[in-house]
Formats: C-alpha cells, sequence, structure tokens
C-alpha cells in the first residue's frame, strides 16, 4: 500500500514553524515526514534555511507516529560522514526508531560555503560511495578508523546506538547510479516517476550488505494547493521555478542570486504546466500516480510557500489524504 508523506522544507520556513507544521502534518494523516538539509534557500523569496538536524530532533520529540527522513543530507564537503553517522544515530534514538537517513551527492548552493570548493560530478559520487562505507560501519557499532582517497577516520564509534538500525536511502537518477549506490542502499530516492529506474533498483538493491528486498522507493512532488488557481501559479512561479532547472544544472548553481539569473525567463504559465497548482485535489493526485504506476511505494508532497501551510492542514490536507488513499493506495 502506498504511503504519502510531508515535506518540511527548510528553504521556505523557520524552526519553530517547521516544528508546528510536523505536528500538524501528523495529526491530518500524513504517514511520514522527509526534510530538506540546506544551508541557502534555492531563492531569496523562500527566506530560510535553519538547521536541518537540529529540527529534526525537536520533531522527534513532538511527533509520536510519522516516520521522519533527511531528503537529503550530503555527507561529504560541509559535513565528515563520521559526524553524519553520530547526528543519523541520535535522531534514531529520539525518534524511537522512525527514522531514515536520506543521502545524496549534495548541491554547490548548500556545500560551497565551507571553502572546499565543489568537486565535479564524478569525484561527488566517489565521496558519497566511501562515506556511505564509513557511515555504515560506525553505525554498526563497529570502531573504525579508516584512511581513504577522500576521508580519514580515526579511532571513532558511536557510543549511543539505537536498537533499531538506520535504514540508508540514497539518491540515484539514473543506470550508473543505481549500478553503483543500489546495493549500498537500504531504500530508493528519486525525483523522477521513471519505472525503469525502480525496475533497475529492484535488481541491485542492498547486494554490498546483503539486505531484505523489500526496500522501499521513495519520490517527491512539489504542489501549490490554493483556492484561487491564479494566487497558487504566482506564489509557484515565484518561490519553486528553480525546481525546473533539472539536477544537472541545480547541483552546479552557488547561490541564491545564481538560481535567480538562471531562472528569469521562466514564465508562470511554465510552472503551471510541471507543478499541479489550485484548489482541483484531482489534479494533484494524478500527478502523484505517475509515480506509484511507476512503482514508488512512498511519495511525499511539498506544499509551496511557508505560510500557507496552516491554510493547507485546515482546508485541504485530509480530503486530499482521502483522495489519495481511496485512487492510490
Amino acid at each position: 500500500m502506498a504511503r504519502f508523506g510531508y515535506t518540511l522544507m527548510t528553504e521556505q520556513a523557520g524552526p519553530k514553524e517547521l516544528v508546528r507544521h510536523a505536528v500538524r502534518a501528523e495529526e491530518v494523516g500524513f504517514d511520514f515526514e522527509v526534510m530538506s538539509d540546506h544551508y541557502s534557500p534555492w531563492l531569496t523569496e523562500q527566506g530560510h534555511a535553519p538547521y536541518a538536524w537540529s529540527v529534526l530532533g525537536a520533531v522527534a520529540h513532538a511527533t509520536e507516529r510519522v516516520g521522519l527522513m533527511t531528503y537529503v543530507t550530503c555527507p561529504t564537503v560541509r559535513y565528515h560522514p563520521a559526524v553524519v553517522a553520530q547526528k543519523a544515530a541520535t535522531i534514531q534514538i529520539l525518534a524511537d526508531g522512525r527514522f531514515t537517513l536520506g543521502l545524496g551527492s549534495g548541491e554547490s548552493l548548500n556545500e560551497h560555503v565551507v571553502g572546499e570548493g565543489w568537486p565535479s560530478i564524478d569525484t561527488r559520487q566517489d565521496m558519497l560511495q566511501e562515506a556511505v562505507s564509513i557511515i555504515r560501519a560506525l553505525l554498526a557499532g563497529d570502531l573504525v578508523s579508516w584512511k581513504g582517497e577522500y576521508f580519514d577516520v580515526q579511532s571513532a564509534r558511536i557510543w549511543d546506538l539505537p536498537e533499531n538500525p538506520v535504514p540508508l536511502a540514497l539518491a540515484m537518477s539514473g543506470d550508473k547510479s543505481v549500478e553503483r549506490f543500489g546495493p549500498m542502499a537500504d531504500d530508493l530516492i528519486a525525483v523522477q516517476p521513471d519505472s525503469d529506474l525502480v525496475h533497475q533498483w529492484k535488481h541491485v538493491h542492498g547486494r554490498a550488505y546483503g539486505l531484505a528486498p523489500a526496500g522501499r522507493t521513495i519520490g517527491q512532488i512539489p504542489i501549490s494547493w490554493d483556492p484561487d488557481r491564479d494566487t497558487a501559479i504566482a506564489r509557484a512561479h515565484q518561490q519553486f521555478r528553480w525546481f525546473g532547472g533539472g539536477w544537472s544544472v541545480n547541483s552546479e548553481l552557488p547561490t541564491p542570486a545564481s538560481f535567480s539569473g538562471a531562472t528569469q525567463f521562466v514564465r508562470k504559465e511554465d510552472v503551471a504546466e510541471s507543478i499541479p497548482c489550485g484548489p482541483d485535489l484531482d489534479v494533484i493526485v494524478e500527478a502523484v500516480k505517475a509515480y506509484t504506476d511507476a512503482g514508488f511505494t512512498d511519495v511525499a508532497l511539498v506544499q509551496i510557500g511557508g505560510d500557507t501551510q496552516d491554510r493547507f492542514f485546515d482546508e485541504a490536507a485530509k480530503p486530499l489524504l482521502e483522495a489519495l488513499h481511496v485512487e492510490l493506495g
């Protein structure tokens, strides 16, 4: 049965608001919650970027039922993988086993800030592969010393390990990344409803660690719900026009100003063609259906606009979830 999630988007709300949104999302019936891990918003208009891991700790205590997940953390430049492993173990304890560590190769927007440069895509994927090996060893409770091509670890051990192991979900986008990272992952993360990707993932899933075959496939889709469609389109254009650039572009731009310049010619109608906008819940259900038809087990929704969340919860979330479960569950 498909599961439907809510995105705690750190780029469009402050830390206290995100915790409050997490509680509301659980109350209205979302199955899980994912959180972005950013140092900067994509666009200045979004206006926020609190530290995701502090917020996750608060969310873990403020909620009881929903699954929690980073979507996604880059464990290679801004964070050392040994520190990521410790953070993940701590959140898993606070969440009583509800946490999944989502990992990816990152974006310049968030990683360049520590002054270490931004590697090529091939190097980033090499770094991610090495980081995952370190994280898995530490989360297994090993005393780890590691001298690799990119990372050194000296006599590291996680002293507070959760009873429930932390699942690792890895972001993948094509044949090469699935072949490389599928064997290392418990779960698949992807942002396109690609059935071929899911099919390939199922054949290579978890081989490197002898993982069980029933891994989750987790997608995400932005929506701009509003009683007025024109308002919804205008808001999506203002805050989410960056989305259409594709990951090969989005991973390379370093600042919100760069994204603003790169998207200055994106029209409102362009955004409305790619993002469900307005009050029609059937349109949203149809967009989500593309993911479930492709074999995704979990789909997280991003409601665009930090100041729209309360009205979304009050007026749209419950009937939308009911429609999703009836049509796609």
